[in-house]
């Protein structure tokens, strides 16, 4: 496998890549940018968006060119207005689309303190889950019946059951990894579990079962979301951050992409019955 820097576009905290509409799209976090490239060759990026509230992610939207986003303290379409999920000192995080068309969002404080971050479904009016501290990374199985979340403070990245319905079931420890910072993740069609780690310039791919599968080292310090997309989405692209680097190497905060054995698939997308009148 040969690793290619995509484009030398230093991102300080590039997040939440996603495949959608051919097209590889990803967040600057904290400048509220969303930026979208080319898979088949290496490209610059083009904005999408410039919103002035962190982004953590987007989605596509069934049936039109529009997209959700995880943006200042909610969620909703990338220029409408969004149901607010936390106040004050908060922010989101991350956030992807299951395979049955809802949106999740997670949420944490902007100091980080323990136990403040949360899970959140677009149209529920609570959270679904609390007492995390840095949610990252929700991925479904190809099938949603799985949710794996890590809360990157504590080296853990959770296992749940998930009804038809959206209810979560059943918590398990896929992984613990307590001297690495698991972040943003994503599933191939196998259910293999591609996690990224900040901090340690890795990328590893988990079975089903935890099992170490494969482990990529990059030359940027903090990896942090990985998607499948390319021509036959093979193409695994990696986002990393300069973030908080006193010295960030041109590396730092660059986008790479490797092809790996076993493809993915695209962004799934929002239902807009999943989503409309829950965003006031």
């Amino acid at each position: 496998m040969t690793l290619t820097q995509w484009n030398f576009e230093r991102l300080e905290l590039g997040e939440g890549a996603r495949w959608i509409n051919g097209r590889l799209v990803v967040v600057d976090l904290l400048a509220g940018r969303v930026l979208e490239t080319r898979g088949d060759v290496p490209a610059p990026f083009t904005e999408i968006a410039a919103l002035p509230v962190p982004v953590g992610a987007v989605a596509p939207v069934r049936g039109g060119d529009d997209l959700m986003a995880a943006s200042g303290t909610g969620a909703g379409l990338l220029h409408g207005p969004r149901q607010e999920f936390a106040g004050e000192g908060m922010r989101v995080n991350d956030a992807v689309a299951d395979p049955h068309g809802r949106f999740w969002v997670t949420t944490m404080a902007y100091d980080t303190e323990p136990g403040t971050g949360a899970l959140h479904r677009l149209g529920s009016p609570s959270p679904v889950l609390k007492g995390l501290t840095i949610p990252n990374g929700p991925a479904f199985s190809p099938d949603g019946e799985y949710l794996y979340l890590a809360d990157s403070a504590r080296g853990t990245v959770h296992r749940f059951d998930v009804s038809r319905d959206g209810e979560l079931g059943a918590r398990r420890v896929f992984l613990h990894t307590p001297n690495h910072t698991p972040d943003g993740m994503t599933t191939d069609v196998i259910g293999n579990v591609w996690i990224a780690f900040w901090g340690a310039s890795v990328v590893r791919r988990y079975r089903p079962d935890g099992r170490l599968d494969r482990e990529i080292t990059l030359p940027a310090r903090q990896p942090t979301s990985v998607s499948l997309g390319g021509p036959d989405l093979s193409r695994l692209f990696i986002t990393t951050a300069k973030y908080g680097l006193r010295r960030p190497s041109l590396h730092d905060g660059a986008l790479f992409a490797v092809d790996v054995d076993v493809p993915g698939r695209p962004a799934d997308e929002v239902h807009p019955a999943e989503y409309q009148g829950g965003a006031e």
